[in-house]
């Protein structure tokens, strides 16, 4: 069993002439280039830390197998907006999972991007705890009635946008969600089991 016991957030913009290449400078640019990156799904585990990106980046080692939510986006259309953001809810009770939530749209400028990513991310959260909205409001008003309910601790979202390179080099945006510390019996094994290997 692995359990992330951290998480960190970051973001990025690549650009070049290589769709792959573009990917790689985002990744350079949000500091998780030397990673082996395992995308994942949208769960934060129970009192998971959420910890600065500059502190989140020094626990990763070249290399390292590590877990993210990923939302990525990109184009080599001149000028074409794109974004990627990821969402976050955070349950008030800190041994309740919490929710994240990627959100690629294009044309969508990085202020609505954030907010859809965060409003998905808090709507999954309220219909687990059940805390009852109506779903044709706008997020604001929901956003209201989850901060009321009392149990919603915090929102909030990553975001980033770009516009595509004018000369028509791909151009790659991500929004990260970082996983850099575990905890668990399995995680314990294989650190046993390397220090065996080394003596």
């Amino acid at each position: 069993m692995i359990v992330p016991s951290k998480v960190f957030f970051t973001k990025g913009v690549g650009i070049h002439k290589d769709r792959l290449a573009s990917f790689e400078l985002a990744l350079r640019d949000a500091g998780i280039e030397k990673c082996n990156l395992v995308t994942v799904s949208s769960i934060l585990p129970p009192n998971c830390k959420i910890t600065p990106k500059d502190e989140g980046i020094k626990l990763l080692k070249p290399g390292q197998i590590t877990f993210c939510v990923l939302a990525r986006n990109e184009t080599n259309e001149p000028n074409r907006l794109i974004s990627s953001a990821v969402g976050l809810a955070v349950p008030k009770d800190s041994n309740n999972y919490g929710y994240l939530s990627e959100h690629h749209a294009f044309g969508e400028k990085g202020d609505k991007a954030g907010e859809y990513a965060e409003d998905m991310a808090a709507t999954m959260l309220a219909t687990t705890i059940g805390i009852e909205f109506d779903s044709s409001k706008a997020w604001e008003e929901r956003e209201q009635v989850y901060k009321a309910s009392g149990q919603i601790f915090r929102t909030t979202n990553i975001t980033q946008s770009a516009e595509g390179n004018k000369d028509g080099l791909w151009t790659s945006v991500i929004a990260v969600a970082v996983f850099p510390e575990y905890s668990g019996p399995t995680v314990a094994f294989a650190a046993h089991a390397q220090n065996n290997m080394v003596q």
